[in-house]
């Protein structure tokens, strides 16, 4: 039975955990998988619950985390390399950066024979300084020589990496899409509804409009608001703009709806019934899913957001900046409406056509969820990989 090493750089809530989680569980018996995680930051919420819930124990490496600290690198690093020669793994998956740097450098020097790496999404922009994302496109480029393979979760993500950053050449990547478990999505819809509902006070002729993610520069709250406030101006709807998550940059959104004059407010801390209300996190996504009537994504960069991938599978149409992967996940004009990124007007104007037709959010809804079925499913997810994971073994035994 071929061993993987998977290792993920911090499990929190998001699409990759559920990448890796969802492949550690459900590549057995076929693989023999360990699951190797760094540590999280104080502000960004666990999802330990994933690997609780499947019956995975991953060894964590405390080190490993987000940001550069020479020290700690060293340390992680040094781990790694004892966890691989104690495994002795056919293959080493990393995912995400800071893991795909410590993990193939480790793996490469112990001289696995399989080392693969899957992008989420990039830090070529939207994230560091010019000179910062000059050095870190460098390293990948570095590394995608010392990787068997690379996973890109899009065809634009592919071309991006392969085309405008120039990582490695397009026959070393592979597009692998997500997978996740998409039937709670569209079970008990109507109790989970009320349910969501009832908790935040939105009243069934209230139009919700969500946005879910964390809230940090690079998903771009400050566009949610403005399109906000320019639907709010435009439409007589009864309307609420729903935010799930939290982070560094929550302040600075509160001080956006302020501004704007929207009243806001931080449901954890004041329960009251406001047009635009934080949740803080929440873990039972199908039941915030259930209870919005449209689903938003404002951000100036991503891979493939799960948001989106589940709104649609909930039945709900979108409204997305086009970066990243999304004009693959999303059929703009027929499960949501994809526009530019950082152009609150085209997105208003988008928001605003679900928001006056109920025929069309219904439409939109209905053709999301058969699309998203048929693409992002979890056993499509596995059986992709694991063909890809036989074909690096054998080119691997090939090159002996």
């Amino acid at each position: 039975m071929p061993r993987v090493l998977r290792i993920h750089n911090r499990l929190i809530i998001g699409g990759p955990a559920i990448n890796v989680t969802y492949l550690t569980r459900y590549m057995a018996p076929e693989f023999e998988t360990m699951l190797v995680i760094g540590g999280k930051d104080e502000h960004e919420q666990d999802a330990i619950h994933l690997t609780r819930d499947l019956g995975i124990e991953p060894i964590v490496v405390n080190e490993m985390r987000r940001n550069i600290h020479p020290r700690q690198d060293g340390i992680a690093y040094q781990k790694i390399k004892e966890i691989i020669q104690k495994f002795k793994p056919d293959v080493v998956h990393t995912h995400a950066a800071k893991s795909g740097v410590i993990g193939r450098l480790a793996a490469d020097a112990c001289k696995v024979p399989v080392i693969v790496h899957t992008f989420h999404g990039h830090v070529f922009h939207s994230y560091f300084s010019p000179w910062q994302t000059k050095m870190f496109i460098h390293i990948e480029r570095y590394l995608a020589r010392k990787s068997s393979g690379i996973v890109a979760i899009s065809q634009s993500q592919k071309e991006e990496l392969a085309n405008v950053y120039k990582i490695c050449p397009e026959e070393k990547l592979e597009v692998i899409p997500l997978g996740l478990d998409l039937d709670k999505f569209h079970q008990r819809q109507d109790e989970k509804r009320a349910l969501f509902r009832n908790r935040y006070q939105i009243e069934e002729d209230e139009i919700a409009i969500g946005i879910i993610g964390r809230i940090v520069p690079v998903k771009n709250h400050e566009l949610f608001v403005a399109a906000a406030k320019k639907v709010l101006d435009t439409s007589s709807k009864r309307l609420r703009f729903v935010v799930v998550g939290d982070g560094d940059m929550r302040p600075s959104m509160e001080a956006s709806f302020q501004a704007a004059g929207i009243d806001y407010t931080y449901y954890p801390e004041q329960k009251r019934k406001a047009t635009a209300f934080c949740t803080s996190w929440l873990t039972q996504i199908d039941e915030v899913l259930a209870g919005l009537d449209i689903v938003a994504l404002t951000s100036h960069n991503e891979g493939t957001p799960v948001s989106l991938i589940e709104a649609q599978a909930s039945s709900r149409p979108v409204v997305s900046t086009h970066v990243g992967g999304v004009a693959d996940m999303v059929m703009d004009g027929k499960c949501g409406f994809v526009t530019p990124p950082a152009n609150a007007e085209l997105f208003a104007e988008a928001l605003l056509k679900l928001v006056q037709d109920e025929k069309l959010r219904s439409d939109f809804g209905a053709f999301g969820k058969d699309f998203v079925q048929s693409k992002f499913s979890y056993q499509r997810l596995v059986r992709d990989m694991s063909a890809y994971y036989h074909r690096l073994i054998d080119e691997s035994k090939h090159r002996k």
